[in-house]
């Protein structure tokens, strides 16, 4: 004992030394390897939120129809007709950096395990993803591989990839961002929880059998970066999405068994977490026996049974005597299983090595007993340096052609027809509107209802404003679904941030998690589910402040939806919302004028929700030819985009005193441009004055060309060009 105290071995994982004291007195001994090892990862940042979990209870979870908030393994919400939707964000950032392609595949197993063990059947899946610069040879290595893994195991296991976002930036260049939601379907009254109670109840392993992949990894997920992490690629687990499919329908099989009293995925921290938190939330103890658990290497000790994140794991507590359905129905999917261990009445973890005590915690201390962190914050220097910008020193153009060609090309604007192309989008013939629209639109069989998603985030704003850019990512994530007429219901949250230690990142985070709570309660859109990444940062430096929104929204009728591109010649080009002198954090700004400064737009709650709902009810009327969110890139972009998804072009004549490149590329909040026949422009102007709504006649739907004003006159084949370069 006096040598193990001696390697410090809760350095190792990331523990302090306090902490190493609080674990003595909550044993009222000193704890032994195993015990340390499940402590380290169960009171680890990615399983514990210490440094997080003051601030989370700021954001808003409940509402009428919130069936499930946080504290399960995903969200659930009513959405009427008997359906409850499931859903959840995750990320796998550092797994990711290290081993791309089975960091984001496994991330993807990870996300729809989340889903199943709900009793839910996945639906859709999406991605947001964050990489350094787009030149590099490290991302290109980076982005092929990530891209690889999440169409590998969306693909195999059958769930369309179906919206998401990729971004580029230095910021990431040392610390990638792989966040990646899926949503399931469940209908009422068919919810299983990730529950052990009932002593005696048998625990069943099932699924894949153990090996050493994934050992620590979440407590590796849990630390900075460095140039040393190629070491830790044993942390990085490894995926199989064809035992994730006979998994996927065994679990939603044993869902209808009255005998399982619950289903928890066997994720993060492996079969330490899984069994602790499920005996925890049934305030019950659980016995395991290691040797029972099916292995695939030999010789593994019990720390290495224990903390292994080896995938395509569940866990099944099953009433007892009543244990042969289900193995023999994990037979027939053709499945390892073996009872494992017992719930028990102590509220204890104890783990058994043929017969012999290892290990034996008490539950109320290693789950939830996480001690919680409340750090100090300070604004980052130099930030008023950093949101200085004088327009007056940006210089104006006269022809703006070769700069919106300039801009289609660029990363984070150009066709990402490349990375989903690569996704079965279309498998379980839901999707009506794919990849590439502001929002996907999946049916729901036997209903008129249909389902919106999107993700969003933008961490240059955040950068520059946590607060405001939080904020607007949700207004964003809103805006894409009432684009596509669906109203906006529940948020999932991915927050990537830095180091908490550092007083700047947890600022940055405090502020974010601040501008989410206001955007989120007064869009009536509550947080169900969500993640927290911390020491997204590689040798101390750390990304951009990156929290990312899920969103789902209903639409009541399938029927009446809209995409964002122009329909057919001389329809109408509507902008509603008013542009600003607003250029602070653009993408224009730091693509052409190589400046990351300013301030980010301004947002008006109430504005933004009138807008919103006026688009859904034309949307709904039938009213509107296409309705496409006006943000990322400006008018010019939007306008752009909308021409070249039916290769229609446009003639825009912008009446404004703002200056040009504010008219063509700033990103005023707000707006959103739509195209209607002229026979409903009576109806539409009628309407949008009597609910107050600004807008601007624009232009018509016309030609081959896209032409705005004087400044830019370029055919929309020559668009296409540059915009899939």
């Amino acid at each position: 004992m006096e040598k193990f105290k001696e390697k410090k071995f809760w350095q190792k994982w990331n523990l302090t030394s306090p902490e190493y004291q609080l674990i003595c007195q909550a044993l009222n001994r000193e704890p032994n390897e195993l015990e340390l090892g499940i402590f380290s990862v169960l009171w680890s940042e990615h399983c514990s939120y210490k440094n997080s979990r003051s601030l989370l209870k700021r954001l808003p979870t409940e509402a009428s129809w919130v069936v499930q908030g946080p504290g399960e393994n995903a969200g659930i919400i009513d959405i009427g007709e008997e359906e409850l939707v499931v859903m959840k964000i995750e990320s796998h950032n550092h797994p990711s950096a290290v081993e791309p392609f089975q960091g984001a595949a496994t991330g993807v197993g990870g996300i729809l395990r989340d889903i199943f063990t709900m009793g839910a059947r996945p639906i859709a899946l999406l991605d947001s993803l964050r990489f350094g610069n787009f030149q590099e040879n490290l991302t290109q290595y980076l982005y092929s591989g990530v891209v690889g893994g999440i169409s590998f195991y969306g693909n195999c296991i059958g769930v369309p990839t179906v919206a998401g976002e990729t971004v580029f930036s230095d910021s990431y260049q040392g610390n990638i961002l792989v966040n990646v939601m899926a949503v399931g379907l469940v209908k009422k009254g068919e919810i299983v929880r990730a529950v052990a109670k009932g002593v005696g109840n048998s625990v069943i392993l099932i699924g894949a059998k153990t090996g050493r992949d994934g050992i620590g990894g979440a407590a590796f997920a849990s630390v900075q970066l460095s140039e040393q992490s190629d070491e830790d690629r044993p942390a990085v687990q490894i995926g199989d999405p064809f035992t994730g499919k006979l998994l996927l329908e065994a679990c939603l099989e044993l869902a209808q068994f009255e005998e399982v009293v619950g289903l928890q995925d066997c994720g993060a921290a492996g079969l330490a977490s899984s069994l602790s938190e499920m005996a925890a939330r049934g305030e019950s103890g659980i016995e395991v026996e290691v040797s029972r658990v099916p292995q695939r290497e030999m010789g593994m000790s019990p720390f290495e049974i224990i903390l292994s994140e080896s995938q395509e794991r569940m866990v099944v507590v099953v009433e007892k005597g009543k244990e042969d359905r289900v193995l023999n129905t994990l037979k027939r999917w053709d499945l390892d299983s073996a009872i494992i261990g017992k719930v028990t009445e102590e509220q204890s973890f104890t783990i058994k090595d043929r017969g012999h005590q290892v290990a034996s915690i008490p539950l109320p201390s290693l789950v939830g007993g996480t001690p919680v962190i409340k750090r100090e914050a300070k604004r980052p220097e130099g930030m008023e340096k950093v949101n200085h910008l004088d327009l007056k020193e940006i210089e104006e153009f006269e022809d703006y052609n070769q700069i919106l060609l300039n801009l289609l090309t660029s990363p984070n604007l150009s066709s990402k027809e490349e990375i989903y192309q690569q996704y079965d989008y279309l498998v379980q013939t839901n999707t009506l509107i794919p990849p590439g629209d502001d929002a996907a639109i999946l049916r729901i069989k036997g209903s008129k209802k249909a389902l919106a998603l999107t993700t969003e985030g933008n961490g240059r704003y955040c950068f520059l404003d946590p607060r405001q850019g939080a904020r607007i990512a949700v207004a964003e994530a809103a805006r894409n679904l009432s684009c596509k007429g669906a109203k906006p219901k529940a948020v999932t949250d991915c927050l990537n941030f830095g180091a908490p230690e550092n007083r700047a990142s947890y600022w940055q985070l405090e502020q974010a998690i601040e501008g989410l709570s206001e955007a989120c309660r007064f869009f009536e859109t509550p947080v169900i589910s969500g993640n927290v990444s911390l020491y997204n940062e590689k040798e101390g430096k750390s990304i951009d402040p990156t929290p990312v929104v899920g969103m789902v929204g209903v639409v009541g009728d399938y029927r009446q939806v809209c995409s964002l591109a122009f329909k057919k010649e001389n329809d109408l080009i509507f902008l509603l919302g008013e542009s600003e002198e607003e250029l602070g954090g653009s993408e224009y700004l730091e693509v052409i004028h190589k400046l990351k400064c300013g301030v980010p737009p301004v947002l008006d709650f109430e504005k933004e929700k009138k807008i919103q709902n006026f688009c859904r009810v034309m949307i709904e009327g039938g009213f509107l030819a296409s309705a496409h969110d006006c943000s990322l890139g400006g008018l010019a972009l939007t306008l752009a985009e909308s021409c070249l998804a039916n290769g229609l072009g446009a003639e825009v004549e912008l009446k404004s005193d703002l200056r040009s490149d504010c008219c063509l590329f700033g990103e005023t909040q707000s707006r959103i441009v739509v195209s209607i026949s002229p026979t409903y422009y009576e109806k539409f102007r009628e309407a949008a004055l009597g609910e107050g709504i600004p807008f601007q006649y624009v232009g018509i739907v016309k030609g081959n060309r896209l032409k705005i004003n004087q400044w830019i006159n370029l055919a929309v084949s020559q668009l296409e060009k540059s915009w899939r370069s």
